[in-house]
């Protein structure tokens, strides 16, 4: 079914997951892109290619701490026979000026600091006697030498190779060349060789901004006194956490009470900070699910294309979905049912490909792969249904953690993994080969 039809499916259609997801994905557009600071465009994906312009390194230098030398001056150095060489002075790293090394001489270097004209290689200092004439050294005496560094021998006693210890110039990456391409999600290397190549700004699309909002009058944060019929609100914090794993600046607002009014001027509140909506809880067909109808008026509606479908699915657990846009800017929400596991598999599979998609990557799904199923007895699943259940993966092999139930939150916790069982397929032997999403 294309997305135009399921648009205009009736309200006793029953949507397979597919369709779904299809549905958020043709409306969910990537943010438009912005030039951000380095550190703030840090999880960001790039929107362009950025070209090296300059070299890296951008000349050739050192290696070590140790004596720029002439490879003839070195020639068979030894430590009978050493090199004694007159020192002209020290390159430390971000001098200016260079020394010039004729024959017989050498100049202190230090690590990163430019190799001077005439010098052919680096020699550690722990090859020589540090100046000191007192044998090769183990450590760093070489800097017990005077400020200016000129003046005295230094006793080399092993020969080198042109470039030993030398750094060439562009030997990382030339100007020129592509540090990065467009679609480059931005993590610390990535900053580290923007900032190396001298950019301090980057144009990225932004990390989307989530809010997410549970709702309930049952509902408590935790570190409060559980009342009578009351629970703690697990969800929001689990969708909050969810969402920035997948990328999201996100925003927590917490329980929200069972009123239509105050949940609707709570979204209404929002809007002006989201990017995309999450509310969990109150879309099934009970008496006080009130997200319906809060979401029924809120914003502005007569804009087209505005609104929220509910929805049944075909999908355990999950069945109870909402999509749709609110407000004159048309923010994409999707209500997810209110039972913690069946909230988490929601987000899975529909929130965090929005998210990725507002991000603008290519590959917004989880990874899929095949495993065996290891398990005491045969999976049984509903006719019609594709459900989803908890497992551990490892090795090519998939073990369901806890029972079906969408309640079963420690269960849950165990979990790295999303065993599929279809719709057409109402038992799964042990031994036989099942669709895993993986979540770790």
């Amino acid at each position: 079914m294309s997305t135009a039809a399921t648009r205009t499916a009736g309200p006793d259609h029953l949507w397979t997951v597919d369709e779904h997801l299809e549905d958020i994905l043709a409306t969910v557009r990537p943010l438009d892109p912005i030039e951000l600071h380095l550190l703030d465009a840090q999880g960001c994906v790039l929107v362009e290619d950025v070209t090296v312009p300059v070299s890296l390194p951008p000349f050739d230098n050192s290696s070590m701490d140790g004596y720029a030398v002439r490879v003839t001056d070195v020639a068979g150095a030894s430590e009978e026979y050493p090199a004694v060489l007159t020192v002209i002075g020290d390159v430390a790293a971000g001098q200016a000026e260079s020394l010039h090394v004729g024959p017989g001489e050498t100049a202190r270097i230090m690590t990163g600091a430019p190799l001077p004209p005439g010098a052919e290689a680096v020699v550690p200092v722990e090859w020589t006697d540090g100046g000191l004439g007192e044998g090769p050294v183990t450590g760093m005496r070489a800097r017990s030498q005077s400020p200016e560094g000129a003046g005295g021998h230094v006793h080399v006693y092993r020969s080198a190779e042109a470039r030993a210890h030398v750094r060439a110039q562009g030997s990382d990456v030339k100007a020129g060349d592509r540090a990065l391409e467009a679609g480059t999600v931005l993590g610390p290397p990535q900053i580290a060789l923007l900032a190396a190549i001298g950019r301090g700004t980057v144009r990225v699309r932004p990390r989307p901004r989530v809010v997410v909002m549970s709702t309930g009058s049952e509902l408590v944060q935790p570190d409060e006194q559980l009342g009578n019929g009351q629970i703690y609100d697990s969800n929001s914090f689990a969708l909050t956490a969810a969402a920035r794993d997948a990328g999201a600046i996100a925003y927590r607002v917490g329980a929200v009470a069972d009123d239509a009014e105050t949940l609707r001027s709570t979204i209404e509140d929002q809007l002006v900070r989201a990017d995309l909506m999450v509310t969990t809880g109150g879309v099934s067909v009970g008496a006080y699910d009130v997200v319906k109808e809060a979401l029924s008026s809120v914003g502005d509606e007569d804009e087209e294309g505005a609104g929220i479908d509910f929805r049944k699915l075909a999908m355990q657990p999950g069945k109870p979905q909402g999509f749709g846009s609110i407000g004159p800017d048309h923010i994409p929400l999707l209500a997810l049912p209110g039972n913690p596991v069946s909230s988490y598999v929601s987000f899975e599979l529909f929130v965090r490909p929005a998210i990725r998609t507002l991000m603008g990557l290519d590959d917004v799904h989880r990874p899929r792969t095949r495993a065996t199923l290891t398990a005491d007895k045969a999976l049984t699943s509903p006719k019609g249904r594709r459900q989803f259940l908890r497992g551990t993966y490892a090795d090519g092999a998939v073990t369901p953690v806890g029972g079906a139930g969408s309640h079963l939150v420690a269960a849950l916790a165990l979990a790295d993994a999303l065993i599929v069982v279809p719709e057409n397929v109402e038992s799964v032997e042990p031994g036989t080969e099942v669709d895993v999403v993986l979540l770790g």
